[in-house]
């Protein structure tokens, strides 16, 4: 079925029949669609004279005719009003219709009544879709009743699902393709993922680019120090740089960036005035063919572009330009960050340092620019300011002296009232030993004495010298060991030699419990003499002196420091944490009676004053060296 008129049906249209008809829409597209339902509609609605259907994009808001019908020589332009109304209230109106001037017939569908005769009406319904105003249908009808004019109006708003199944069906279509894009955008990420190194995943890119979009060859590069460098040419491993064909391509590449735009040869109507003469020689030497080059942009610059080659009887179009976008902002900077990651670590060093010293230098970064001044003035005063150099040391509280209480003789043990930690004062008992195996032996030598001193008179009477003399000797040794008894019996009380406190010995447990003779009972330390154990480490001790004075602070005493000066340095080295350390002794400028031996804490050495950065970097200063020296051959 044909139209003598592309925008106009007449009634020759609605003489061919229904079933005609219906099988025409059936296969129409496009405008063909809506003539076609306009011209269904006109048949459904009695007493039809002629409709309009306005369309457009919701996106725009611009709305144009698209298709009118006619039952006669009427004037469409009577509906302009009403769409308009329908367009701006988005519902359905219904309004009567002035007669048309005298000479304009508008005959009745079907019945040949003259619409000039009755009241016309114009009806309008919007076509809304999913809350989108996509455009609007207005008739004109002469009815014959009210029920009549409420049929068309019903008739108009369920012909309106005929154009929303259109535009579904145009949705359909279109996600359809973009679906298709998206896959194959996707097929070639996933291709371009999956090798590892920069040149290999470049090969497979615009090999497989070239399968995708049929192209005799696709051409990948990358801007480097102002100058395209071409990387990858499909189903072409190795290239020449001094190639002609390599250097035509470049220039092409090189005129796309430096236009910041597509560049497509030949170019076609309407498209912007562009300089392509690199794409025109390109062309020309490989025997005419069509050229689309694409620049790659990221990060606030062009650093790439793809050209495309094509027969000149395949010309790229302007969806396939549309999917070649989508596909290189996806693709392009996957494969920048590989060709980026690939480079030897002394470029990548040195676009990290550049990148660092342009936020630092350049516009905007004003927190690191504030960081940076603060740094370098804190760097600043601590290399000028000085400050006291102090060795810190972890030192020991030892008594000055340790005194011995030992056991006179073998015995048991009594009493023993004091035990370590104890303060005693000088003639305080300590401990009590069992003295009646003393007394008993005591009685024992002075029968034993007197019994001598008799025989000895009898000796002396009887005039027998030598009885006398061995005796004499017998008395004289019991004598002795009386004196002996006497004198342990003086010392079952051990006392205190002098005011102090005890540091080792604990007889508590040991009552009536042998001890023998000379076995230590206990050790005493005098409360007012002590002397300071520094441990010095090994990389500090050369800067340690005899003279040199310090500070402590013990953890039991934190709110009180200790001056001591250094008396000592000792040659003997002892090891903790895997670290060595010499023993200085050093001697304390006061005494406090809060203090007792064995207490630890840190003491800090005073050598001079320096800069505090050389105080602050000794250690890294002392270890560096070192190192270097180990390494040094």
């Amino acid at each position: 079925m044909s139209h003598k008129n592309p925008t106009e049906l007449d009634s020759e249209h609605i003489s061919a029949g229904i079933s005609a008809l219906w099988s025409e829409f059936r296969d129409a597209r496009g405008e063909n669609y809506y003539f076609c339902w306009l011209a269904l509609q006109s048949l459904l609605i009695k007493h039809a004279v002629q409709a309009l259907l306005v369309w457009g994009e919701p996106a725009s808001g611009s709305y144009s005719p698209v298709a009118k019908w006619s039952a006669g020589n009427s004037d469409v332009e009577r509906l302009a009003d009403i769409c308009e109304s329908a367009l701006e209230q988005r519902c359905g109106l219904l309004a009567p219709l002035a007669p048309p001037p005298s000479g304009d017939a508008s005959p009745h569908q079907g019945d040949g009544v003259d619409a000039g005769g009755g009241q016309s009406y114009a009806i309008a319904y919007p076509a809304l879709i999913d809350g989108e105003l996509h455009g609007v249908v207005a008739f004109e009808v002469a009815p014959e009743s009210e029920r009549d004019l409420t049929s068309a109006m019903e008739q108009l708003q369920w012909g309106i699902a005929w154009l929303e199944l259109n535009v579904r069906r145009q949705r359909v279509a279109e996600d359809a393709g973009g679906l298709a894009e998206m896959k194959g955008a996707f097929d070639l990420l996933a291709a371009v993922l999956a090798e590892e190194q920069y040149a290999d995943a470049g090969m497979v890119f615009v090999t497989e680019l070239a399968t995708l979009l049929q192209c005799d060859r696709v051409s990948l590069g990358f801007m480097k120090n102002n100058t395209m460098k071409l990387q990858a040419i499909s189903h072409s491993s190795q290239f020449s740089k001094n190639m002609n064909l390599v250097r035509f391509i470049t220039a092409a590449m090189e005129e796309s960036v430096l236009q910041r735009s597509e560049l497509s040869y030949p170019p076609t109507p309407g498209d912007k005035t562009l300089v392509t003469r690199d794409h025109e020689e390109l062309s020309r030497q490989q025997g005419g063919g069509a050229i689309l080059t694409i620049p790659l942009y990221g990060n606030g610059k062009y650093y790439g572009a793809i050209t495309m080659e094509r027969p000149a009887d395949v010309p790229f179009l302007e969806h396939e330009i549309k999917i070649c976008r989508g596909m290189f902002a996806l693709v392009a900077p996957i494969l920048e960050l590989k060709r980026l990651h690939d480079r030897a670590v002394i470029f990548k060093l040195s676009d990290s340092f550049g990148k660092q010293f342009g936020r630092l230098f350049g516009a905007g970064y004003v927190g690191r620019k504030l960081a940076a001044l603060a740094l370098i003035g804190v760097a600043v005063f601590f290399s000028v300011a000085t400050g006291d150099y102090r060795i810190t040391a972890n030192t020991v509280l030892e008594p000055s002296v340790r005194r011995s209480i030992v056991s006179p003789y073998n015995s048991y043990v009594k009493d023993a009232p004091v035990r370590p930690g104890d303060v005693v004062r000088q003639g305080m008992v300590l401990c009590t030993l069992d003295d009646r195996d003393l007394h008993l032996e005591r009685v024992k030598l002075i029968n034993q004495e007197s019994q001598y001193q008799r025989q000895r008179q009898e000796a002396i009477a009887t005039n027998d010298r030598a009885k006398a003399n061995i005796i004499s000797s017998q008395l004289d040794q019991a004598s002795a060991q009386l004196n002996l008894i006497r004198n342990q019996l003086k010392r079952t009380n051990l006392v205190a030699p002098f005011d102090g406190i005890v540091v080792s010995g604990d007889l508590s447990q040991r009552i009536d419990g042998a001890v023998e003779q000379g076995e230590v009972l206990f050790e005493l330390a005098p409360l007012k003499s002590y002397r300071l154990i520094l441990q010095v480490d090994e990389f500090r001790i050369a800067e340690v002196h005899e003279g040199q004075t310090g500070t402590l602070v013990l953890p039991a005493i934190p709110g009180k420091n200790f001056d001591f000066t250094v008396g000592r340095i000792t040659p003997i080295s002892s090891q903790k944490d895997g670290k060595n350390f010499f023993r200085v002794e050093a001697k304390l400028g006061q005494v406090d009676d809060s203090l007792r031996p064995g207490m630890e804490g840190v003491g800090k050495i005073s050598v001079d004053r320096r800069r505090l950065i050389a105080i602050w970097t000794r250690s890294l200063t002392d270890w560096l060296r070192l190192k270097v020296w180990n390494w040094w051959p």
